[in-house]
């Protein structure tokens, strides 16, 4: 039996953190200023991970968590600690990154970014198992450390319209005669239209097709349905059902897209993140800005919207010619061009033979952006560096790495930063910064 362990901290996966005879602890389950026993699962000599078995002294932020599958799910982490204090620990987590890993810090903190915490998740990529045992198929996420299927019924973070259907998922996928040959459906929902597409590894039967039908007539879903990579994916039924597209009121913009593009879980907090992008970034008529790891457009436009002329720049084909018809669908392709580069293998000659910008925008994936932030020029004041930089990020550690070359190396100042929730009760960190030349 283990002494109780006393936790200092969150980890920036959201684990408590404790420490014993020299060796780090990172405890699931447990909150900062908790007393707690624990199980440990893995050992190190530098350190163990372990899980929580008994909260001894609870932290005034510990709260009832909404989802009664929590803790079996591994989909969230953090449905224990309020959800003030989730976002005032994602924020430690990004100054924390700054500070060890940049060697950087922010002039000034920005307010988090939050909004809806429950039914907010617009996207989801569901495993689907047969498995007799536990009565048949089962719909979900993976189960916490592992990569058995959830037995759950419902889910707190999905639409409730959509957390109400995993139930009927189940006893529809039970009778196709493809049970053990459908590992996954994806989930994405607009706001005319909800998608689920059914990753097929062999054709369904005439009989498995009657009852797809009537399942998307009976629960107003469309589904798709995707036999190879996500580029097969193709409408199943119905055909005629309504555009799969989110909207941006404040800039006018309706944004069409297929399920398996890459698009936002939270079309809430997108918003809200791209008014503080425009904010920060201000563009102006007659401005050139480059929209970097543009994707479908989610910035591109509203930065056109503005009237500055934009070039917006993916290393997906696919994305890039969704940009290009987001843009003319909403009136905007005089005011943008889309290019396809693979932006992690930018050198500063690919960068100049861009053009100059006045202007960026950079929003990567996970790896981030280094080889980018190391192709713009240095700071000399003559040689036309874009004087303002939005990055927009999914992870703090990489952002604050490119934060380190902007600063030391290339001249700019860290202006603002500040984080948005856009995956409440999981440890995701979103986040954004502003740089500018001094």
């Amino acid at each position: 039996m283990h002494e109780p362990l006393y936790i200092e901290s969150l980890d920036h996966e959201g684990r408590g953190v404790g420490r014993r005879d020299g060796k780090t602890l990172f405890v699931d389950g447990a909150l900062t200023g908790e007393t707690v026993e624990y199980a440990s699962y893995r050992r190190k000599p530098g350190f163990e991970q372990a899980q929580a078995t008994r909260i001894l002294s609870a932290s005034p932020y510990r709260v009832k968590p909404a989802c009664r599958w929590f803790g079996i799910c591994g989909g969230c982490s953090h449905q224990h600690l309020d959800e003030a204090a989730q976002v005032a620990a994602k924020q430690r987590v990004l100054e924390d990154c700054f500070s060890h890993i940049g060697k950087v810090t922010p002039e000034t903190i920005l307010p988090p970014i939050h909004g809806q915490t429950w039914g907010y998740r617009t996207r989801a990529r569901l495993s689907v198992r047969n498995v007799p045992k536990k009565g048949g198929v089962l719909v979900g996420f993976h189960e916490r450390r592992s990569s058995y299927v959830a037995d759950m019924g419902g889910c707190e973070v999905l639409p409730a319209r959509i957390s109400a259907l995993l139930p009927e998922l189940r006893k529809l996928v039970e009778s196709l005669s493809i049970r053990d040959r459908l590992p996954q459906i994806e989930l994405a929902a607009g706001e005319a239209v909800d998608v689920l597409v059914l990753r097929v590894l062999e054709p369904p039967s005439p009989e498995d097709e009657t009852r797809l039908r009537a399942f998307a007539d009976a629960h107003h879903i469309q589904f798709w349905l995707q036999p190879k990579g996500p580029d097969t994916a193709h409408p199943f039924h119905p055909l005629d059902a309504p555009e799969l597209a989110y909207s941006l009121p404040e800039f006018n913009l309706v944004m069409p897209f297929k399920p398996t593009e890459f698009t936002q879980v939270n079309h809430g907090i997108n918003r809200m993140l791209i008014r503080r992008a425009m904010r920060l970034l201000d563009p102006q008529p007659g401005e050139r800005i480059a929209d970097f790891f543009c994707g479908l457009g989610n910035f591109s436009l509203p930065i056109a919207r503005r009237g500055a002329t934009v070039v917006g720049i993916e290393g997906s084909k696919g994305l890039v010619e969704r940009a290009g018809e987001n843009a003319a669908r909403n009136g905007l392709g005089h005011l943008t061009e889309f290019r396809v580069a693979d932006l992690f293998q930018i050198t500063p000659e690919a960068y100049g033979g861009l053009g100059g910008f006045d202007k960026l925008l950079i929003d990567p994936p996970r790896d981030g952006a280094i080889e980018l932030v190391k192709s713009l020029p240095e700071n000399d004041g003559t040689n036309g560096a874009p004087h303002r930089i939005v990055y927009v990020s999914c992870s703090p550690a990489t952002l604050a790495r490119d934060a380190a070359v902007l600063v030391h190396q290339k001249g700019y100042r860290l202006v603002a930063a500040g984080v948005a929730n856009m995956f409440p009760h999981t440890a995701h960190v979103e986040s954004i910064a502003l740089f500018e030349r001094p």
